[in-house]
């Protein structure tokens, strides 16, 4: 604690003779050099650029700087111009010369540093401004990025430059260092609850702190926390926690785990999912979309498993990534003040933890054809009372939330296809660096937004929601005729790709 004084607020004097004349120049301590020595330059009568020396009244020159020497009216420091001079005035070319000189110098400085430092002073800066910019929600996660890029910077000077060694670490945020806070409640229009179940709901407009809002609102719409028996202060903590574990990728972050759960909120509603699933298995729905991607390091299996790392050992190469979300959401649920299922029996909570588990799972891509299979073998004697049936048609529930970008309108979609690029061209820049194989279409080299949606809508997505309508008839028309609309959004641009490309 200080005096409440700052010292950028002590005034100074000094006293000058300039040609005979006498005068005094006062300047606070928040001022630099430079800008005092522009201050004497005015006062003297010399243009603000032009050079000069002080001299005490010993004749010993004095350096302009801040911890300059107080004197007193009789010993003045005498000021001498030592530019040369025209009629008394420094001439428009030498103020041009030293204006340039002084930009030159400016600009030689700032391409100096090293393109190391430049790239994560950006990074730094871009951090800065969200911290400043967003609500508290958002700037946990921010804050904690923004120390690990700091600490690269350190290690950059003793360390040899190669692979950020953050994509490498598979620890996620500690939790601990968490203050028992909630986030601020919001008064949500009837209006924004109504588009929360709609698959066309635009998931930009809603700031970090409304989707927490948001997401604990389906928890209370569909009457779930008195099917686990836990209350809104327990909910709100297991939600804060979920968020403060996601990292800052370009796809695979929070707002990427609301637009899945969001998608399952309002596939329970399109298909009336209530009146066939009982409530724990709407809980196991909506958790397992809100935990499936947490701590993802944005780097896929792929390269877990070349690159030998800590999941791809711990989990023997299979389904890493997904093996390490089901992992890192029970560790959470450890944690008495985040355990949304403290009050369950075992019984019931053996059952949530396995379904969650087996969702969590199945959003392992590799698994898509498998799960397809099974979704199809089902279909001609569907029953609701049989659990294998209800385990993989919640399995498909969960594939396609999580894929399902493209059903949204195209001014949603499509900045989902830009972070989804951005995350992919940084692992094969990565691959490249260190000599793993690249994945194909993750090449920055090689893929274009509309050579990647065009095979992934038609040959993926198209045929999972055909297969889908074929059990929900009400998905035709919100879901699988946008995605044949987004098709030829994209077959479109393909055609204006190619015919640049034969200019």
């Amino acid at each position: 604690m200080g005096n409440g004084v700052s010292s950028q607020h002590i005034s100074k004097k000094i006293y000058l003779e300039v040609a005979g004349k006498n005068l005094s120049v006062s300047f606070s301590g928040g001022c630099s050099s430079q800008e005092l020595k522009e201050l004497i330059a005015t006062g003297a009568g010399f243009n603000r650029w032009s050079d000069f020396t002080l001299e005490d009244h010993t004749g010993s020159l004095v350096p302009v700087s801040l911890s300059i020497a107080p004197n007193t009216p009789r010993t003045p420091y005498r000021v001498q111009r030592i530019s040369s001079a025209t009629n008394g005035s420094t001439s428009d070319r030498e103020i041009v010369n030293e204006v340039l000189s002084r930009v030159s110098e400016e600009i030689s400085r700032a391409f100096k540093s090293q393109d190391f430092l430049h790239d994560f002073s950006s990074r730094l800066e871009s951090l800065e401004k969200r911290m400043e910019a967003l609500k508290y929600a958002e700037t946990i996660p921010s804050r904690g990025d923004l120390e690990n890029y700091h600490q690269e910077m350190s290690e950059f000077q003793t360390h040899h430059v190669g692979v950020p060694s953050i994509v490498l670490k598979y620890g996620g945020k500690d939790t601990d260092s968490l203050a028992p806070v909630t986030y601020p409640k919001i008064n949500l229009s009837d209006q924004a609850l109504e588009s929360l179940k709609r698959p066309s709901a635009n998931i930009w407009d809603w700031e970090p702190s409304e989707m927490l809002c948001l997401i604990e609102h389906m928890f209370h719409e569909l009457d779930l926390l008195r099917a686990i028996n836990t209350d809104e202060q327990t909910l709100q903590q297991w939600l804060l926690a979920v968020q403060h574990k996601y990292r800052n990728n370009p796809f695979h972050n929070f707002r990427h785990c609301f637009c899945v759960t969001q998608m399952m909120y309002g596939m329970i509603h399109l298909l009336k999912l209530q009146d066939v699933f009982d409530s724990l298995d709407l809980v196991i729905l909506l958790t397992s979309c809100i935990c499936h991607d947490i701590d993802h390091p944005g780097l896929n299996n792929s390269y877990q498993i070349n690159a030998h790392t800590e999941l791809a050992i711990r989990y023997n190469d299979i389904s890493p990534l997904e093996n390490h979300h089901a992992a890192v959401t029970f560790q959470l649920l450890e944690r008495s003040e985040y355990n949304i299922f403290s009050n369950v029996s075992k019984e019931d909570f053996k059952r949530l933890r396995s379904g969650i588990i087996e969702l969590i799972l199945a959003t392992d891509m590799s698994k898509h054809s498998e799960i397809m299979t099974s979704f199809k073998g089902i279909q001609p004697t569907l029953d609701y009372n049989n659990n294998n049936h209800k385990k993989i048609i919640k399995q498909m529930l969960i594939k396609s939330c999580d894929i399902s970008n493209e059903v949204r309108p195209t001014k949603v979609a499509e900045p989902w296809v830009d972070c989804l690029l951005e995350e992919y061209f940084r692992q094969s820049d990565i691959e490249k660096s260190t000599g793993l194989p690249v994945t194909p279409f993750m090449d920055r080299d090689k893929v274009t937004k509309p050579s990647a949606q065009i095979g992934f809508i038609k040959f993926v997505l198209i045929p999972m929601f055909e297969t889908m309508v074929m059990v929900f008839p009400q998905l035709e028309d919100p879901v699988l005729k946008p995605l044949k609309e987004s098709l030829e959004h994209y077959e479109h641009l393909k055609l204006l790709e190619d015919a640049k490309l034969e200019q």
